[in-house]
């Protein structure tokens, strides 16, 4: 080899090593979050997700307990915050505040679902994150779209069950392209598909199979997109809450109870939230206090302390709780009660929600741990202290 030749070989290493180390260094790992609404744990046990499995292999697995009430909007707040629903403030998918007694959150009322005095009692992770300097984005979160303590991630979506999951998909990965000054850290990512085929059709039927086996592929697609820009991930798949067979046969009508006008049913299903009317006494209390089969009802301030709920003024008067596959009613249904249905004692194994983790240095069996336990795992992973909370830390003391 020539003199020249030699300089030019040793040019084009020394330029291109440079190149090198700045990608490599550029791919810090990013913290993806997803939420697969609905997916009980044992649905990892159908044979239907070779992509969650391999990563379960690989990783951890477990079932995580939800806080009670078992539904949407309090558990992905808990699972953010670390904070039970009494604590976080969003104690149902329906509530009222007695600071505005004439208003009722609900998920259909975007005037109020994304109104920051319902979200405020508590800080998710993405504001704590945001406050450090982490660089946050939401592919779809229950409380994202809310401006939370006057913060939202740099990037974020109005939810719409429209976009479909490729788009969202694409959209995590086109964030990863980006340069690394502008690169999220930390992701969030939501399905609902397994959770609406499970209240339609139920929890064992195909439909719920297809859409299980379908955000499965999905998560498969995301998994061989990080890898193919060698960008590697550590990645926490969860779910809300489980579902639990519901029918017609297995139904606690309250107007059989009390005269309807007499209450405010804030919340009916698995379990109801029951305010008296005004003038009332103790008729109402008299009436749905005393014991009833297939359902227990108890002052928000006697419930079973294991539940720890109760103690937030937004919590109903009268909380009634039906046995697991039945429904309680305040006259006709809003919906069709055959299919499956969640909001049932967090005790109730048809309740346990999914766990996986994968790239983040938690391997096994997990066994069943609180949805709270995610939080404080969550922050460590993107490195930010989290906030005080309801959670031991259990899970990330489990971290090498």
């Amino acid at each position: 080899m020539t003199r020249i030749a030699s300089l030019l070989l040793a040019f084009v290493l020394l330029a291109a090593a440079p190149l090198h180390a700045r990608s490599e260094t550029a791919r810090t790992p990013v913290t993806i979050l997803i939420s697969i609404d609905g997916f009980r744990a044992d649905y990892l046990d159908r044979g239907l997700t070779p992509n969650l499995s391999k990563l379960a292999a690989g990783g951890a697995h477990g079932a995580l307990r939800p806080s009670f009430p078992t539904k949407t909007f309090p558990n992905h707040y808990a699972i953010v915050t670390g904070e039970r629903p009494d604590t976080n403030g969003i104690v149902g998918n329906n509530m009222i505040d007695p600071r505005r007694p004439n208003v009722k959150f609900s998920l259909g009322d975007p005037k109020q679902s994304l109104d920051p005095f319902w979200w405020d009692q508590a800080e998710p992770a993405w504001v704590t994150a945001d406050k450090a300097g982490v660089r946050t984005a939401t592919m779809f979160w229950p409380g994202s779209e809310v401006s939370i303590h006057e913060t939202r991630p740099p990037d974020w979506l109005r939810y719409d069950e429209h976009v479909g999951y490729a788009q969202r998909i694409n959209t995590i990965l086109d964030w990863m392209r980006r340069p690394a000054d502008i690169r999220p850290a930390f992701v969030t990512l939501y399905f609902e598909a397994v959770d609406n085929a499970g209240h339609e059709f139920g929890p064992d039927s195909a439909e719920v199979n297809a859409a299980i086996a379908d955000v499965d592929a999905r998560i498969g697609d995301l998994v061989a997109g990080l890898a193919a820009m060698d960008q590697p991930a550590r990645l926490l798949v969860v779910a809300d809450h489980g579902m639990h067979a519901t029918d017609e046969s297995r139904v606690i009508q309250l107007a059989d109870l009390i005269d309807l006008p007499s209450i405010i049913a804030v919340e009916t299903g698995p379990y109801a939230a029951i305010e008296p009317a005004a003038g009332t006494d103790n008729r109402v209390y008299e009436a749905l206090l005393k014991p009833h089969d297939h359902m227990s009802c108890n002052r928000r301030e006697e419930l079973p302390a294991r539940l720890h709920y109760g103690r937030n003024p937004r919590v109903a008067a009268i909380i009634c709780i039906a046995e697991p596959g039945w429904t309680i009613l305040a006259g006709a249904p809003a919906y069709p009660v055959k299919g499956g249905a969640h909001g049932y004692d967090n005790q109730d194994p048809q309740m346990l929600a999914l766990f996986v983790a994968n790239g983040t240095g938690l391997k096994g069996d997990i066994g069943i741990v609180d949805n709270i336990e995610v939080y404080p795992l969550l922050m460590k992973l993107i490195g930010v202290a989290p906030l005080p909370s309801d959670a031991t830390g259990e899970l990330a003391k489990r971290l090498p």
